[in-house]
């Protein structure tokens, strides 16, 4: 019986140091997925066939697409999930509100 427990205490001694080196080791794929993908969003460059040009996708212009949407009453959706006909009518009214803005921004000066 004594050698029983010498082994099981070994076995679980074995194991306690193995594990954790064991899971430093493995790859971590789904994060660099994740990390590329996210800085694909960062990234992102849409075209415009309006001004036929290209914006980047930015916080800012995620905030603007989405006061667009909420003048729609629509609920989010991906900018990339538009058909095209809604994709252009965000840009007309794109260029519209910076047009007035920059109207206003010259009325204060």
């Amino acid at each position: 019986m004594h050698r029983t427990g010498k082994w099981m205490a070994s076995m679980f001694l074995s194991a306690a140091i193995i594990a954790p080196l064991g899971a430093m080791a493995m790859p971590r794929p789904q994060d660099d997925r994740d990390h590329h993908e996210q800085e694909e969003r960062e990234h992102r460059r849409i075209y415009d066939p309006i001004n036929k040009e290209y914006h980047d996708w930015n916080d800012s212009e995620d905030h603007i697409y989405r006061q667009w949407l909420q003048e729609k009453h629509r609920e989010y959706v991906d900018y990339d999930r538009l058909n095209e006909r809604e994709q252009r009518e965000y840009w007309k009214w794109r260029h519209r509100e910076e047009k007035r803005d920059q109207h206003e921004e010259h009325e204060h000066q």
